[in-house]
């Protein structure tokens, strides 16, 4: 029994750390990309990109947004660039509970780099766009699709989120609240 095994299209942001000078560009373009109503502010907080700086050994990485997870890593390898030390959660692009990066400020939901792949979805994402340096760079390949396993949604995950920031009772009593008012 011969399968044709299915392709599917993968999106990347390659860096080229020779190539970053540290502008966060990439962190405005995203923060107002993302924000309601597009492009009406800015908050680098709200970027699904941050540029990790060590001004000192003047090195600047770009990290994007990955997912999220509710425990946090066991690795805690440390790695020497240019003979200075860095641990491994200096360039995980991971939301978990040993750090604050990659939560939205107001509501501490979760960020994920999501490629700007909006209505009407982006040639490339807005980080790639407004990189002047050309420290990013946006590219597709095709590979084999995974056998994918039952992925949980986008609201299912807000709400565990929000549930273990807050409780489920204060979330059913605002649930309650709001539909109260029509």
């Amino acid at each position: 029994m011969t399968e044709t095994a299915e392709k599917r299209v993968v999106k990347e942001i390659k860096v080229d750390l020779d190539k970053c000078i540290g502008c966060r560009a990439c962190e405005v373009a995203c923060s107002a990309f993302h924000a309601r109503p597009r492009f009406s502010a800015t908050n680098p907080a709200r970027s699904r990109i941050r540029v990790i700086i060590d001004e000192l050994s003047d090195l600047y990485v770009p990290i994007r947004a990955g997912d999220n997870t509710s425990a946090e890593c066991t690795g805690r390898h440390i790695y020497a660039i240019n003979g200075k030390e860095y641990s491994e959660c200096s360039f995980c692009g991971v939301s978990c509970p040993s750090r604050d990066y990659f939560y939205e400020p107001d509501s501490g939901l979760p960020l994920k780099c999501d490629m700007c792949e909006e209505d009407p979805t982006l040639k490339e994402p807005w980080c790639v766009q407004v990189c002047r340096c050309d420290c990013l760079t946006y590219t597709e390949r095709e590979d084999e699709k995974p056998v994918e396993e039952e992925k949980r949604g986008e609201m299912e995950i807000g709400l565990e989120s929000l549930a273990k920031k807050f409780g489920m009772d204060k979330i059913l009593d605002t649930v309650a609240r709001m539909s109260s008012r029509g």
